[in-house]
């Protein structure tokens, strides 16, 4: 006790010098707290879109995720609602499933023949309700956006991005503002013919359908090849158009029910799915819940395999990297000033107490003695400040968070709250105040060794 009294003495004997040490140490405290609360922030808030959108787990037809892509319907899971019953009724995936439901996707060329327009689209069926359950997971409490803009009820309806409506002329029919309109163009040759031809089709399904529906909303026909590679075409009435965040994507996206999708893919064929999504309650029951699933589909001779939304969303993994390696590259910078700020410290404050240095050797104390006094002097400079520095982040990270700042993320159309995430982040404080300490501490240890060092007489006579 009676080293730390007298430590604590020393350090303030400049107290000027000791202030502006603390103060880069508490400086440095914060931006590496601060930093790492906003990209705690910046994970969870990927992981909750990934998942709201994903689920944490698919499972396909064997060959879907490395070949699906080109022709979807081929990969189709047979007699799925066996599956997802057997999924739903394990009594060790029960408890972990927050929701189960299917997917399909599909490609094809979506028309809208009021104004002369068609487009390729990407498309995704899927059931609305179990859809809305999924975006409401948020276990961080981001209250982002939970709706699909589809209903069970309305298996006709559906959405489309905002740069496919504009695409296809519909920004009028959709009330979409600041929608640029497409010069005037003349269509001829094959692309006309095409679109000719895609139009008789539309006309012959309205004609089996027993003629045009007196549904007032907006339409498109969508026209795909069927798992058998016939051509098929269905009206999708849209109920409004979403930003989908990335261009690509808006450029060329439709959602729908499930049904509809099945309806244009399958046509009077067994109805089929491509993927099965499971949602589960806590992200941290992913690999027990995947083990279960391999090891479930082995034991039935299941043709499926598991996916978990890393492999699925691989910018999710990229972002993780990307910001870990540059919240690595902030904490070495700031450790290293912090380091050279102590070693600037210590070494003054030797200079300054060699005669005392030399006094003290004199009456009897060895060198080891020596040297923890200045080591638990740096300790406590690396102390203070890193305390005083936690203390403010949090702080700081408090007054940001009830502030009401907001912030577009990448992969986001609408702006969500801007969080800096410290108090569910414990160990990200612990860290950095016992890293922050080590580093002034091991920065003391440089000049202490020098001054344990110094010889006796030369330490006496020193002016």
């Amino acid at each position: 006790m009676t080293l730390f009294k007298i430590a604590f003495r020393n350090i303030f004997r400049n107290s000027r010098r000791s202030f502006l040490t603390v103060l880069a140490i508490a400086v440095g405290a914060i931006a590496i707290l601060l930093f790492g609360g906003f990209i705690t922030t910046i994970f969870r808030g990927v992981e909750t879109t990934t998942v709201q959108r994903l689920g944490h787990l698919a499972i396909y037809k064997k060959g879907y995720f490395s070949f699906g892509t080109g022709n979807p319907s081929a990969y189709g899971i047979p007699k799925h609602e066996d599956v997802l019953a057997l999924v739903g009724q394990d009594p060790m995936l029960k408890p972990m499933i927050n929701v189960a439901t299917t997917s399909l996707s599909i490609f094809g060329i979506a028309g809208n023949f009021a104004a002369e327009k068609s487009r390729t689209f990407i498309g995704a069926g899927v059931v609305p309700s179990d859809r809305d359950r999924m975006r409401a997971w948020d276990p961080y409490g981001f209250r982002l956006p939970s709706k699909t803009n589809l209903a069970d009820d309305d298996k006709e309806g559906g959405i489309i991005g905002v740069g496919l409506a504009r695409t296809l002329g519909l920004c009028a029919a959709l009330a979409i503002k600041d929608c640029e309109k497409e010069a005037e163009t003349t269509e001829t040759g094959t692309v006309a013919e095409e679109a000719k031809e895609f139009q008789l089709l539309v006309e012959d399904e309205k004609t089996a359908a027993g003629g045009e529906s007196a549904d007032p909303r907006p339409r498109v026909d969508l026209l795909a090849a069927t798992a058998s590679g016939a051509p098929n075409v269905v009206t999708l009435r849209l109920r409004t158009a979403i930003n989908q965040g990335v261009k690509e994507l808006d450029d060329a996206f439709i959602g729908m029910h499930v049904e509809l999708a099945q309806r244009l893919v399958y046509g009077r064929g067994e109805r089929r799915v491509t993927g099965i999504v499971l949602q589960l309650h806590r992200s941290s029951d992913l690999k027990p819940a995947r083990t279960r699933l391999e090891s479930l589909f082995a034991e039935r001779g299941l043709d499926l395999e598991v996916r978990d939304f890393m492999e699925l969303q691989p910018q999710y993994g990229q972002v993780i990297e990307l910001f870990g390696s540059i919240f690595t590259f902030l904490s070495i910078i700031m450790g290293t000033i912090v380091l050279f700020t102590v070693v600037n410290t210590m070494s003054m404050s030797v200079m300054e107490r060699v005669n005392e240095i030399g006094t003290v050797r004199a009456l009897g104390v060895r060198r080891a003695g020596v040297r923890r006094q200045f080591v638990a002097e740096g300790w406590l400079l690396g102390t203070i400040g890193a305390t005083i520095g936690v203390v403010l982040a949090v702080v700081i990270a408090e007054i940001v968070n009830k502030s009401g700042l907001t912030w577009t993320p990448p992969t986001n159309a609408e702006p969500v709250p801007l969080y800096v995430l410290l108090r569910g982040a414990p160990k990200l404080m612990l860290w950095t105040w016992v890293g922050l300490i080590v580093m002034a501490t091991f920065a003391a240890f440089i000049p202490a060794m020098r001054a344990a060092r110094m010889i006796i007489v030369d330490a006496l006579r020193h002016v």
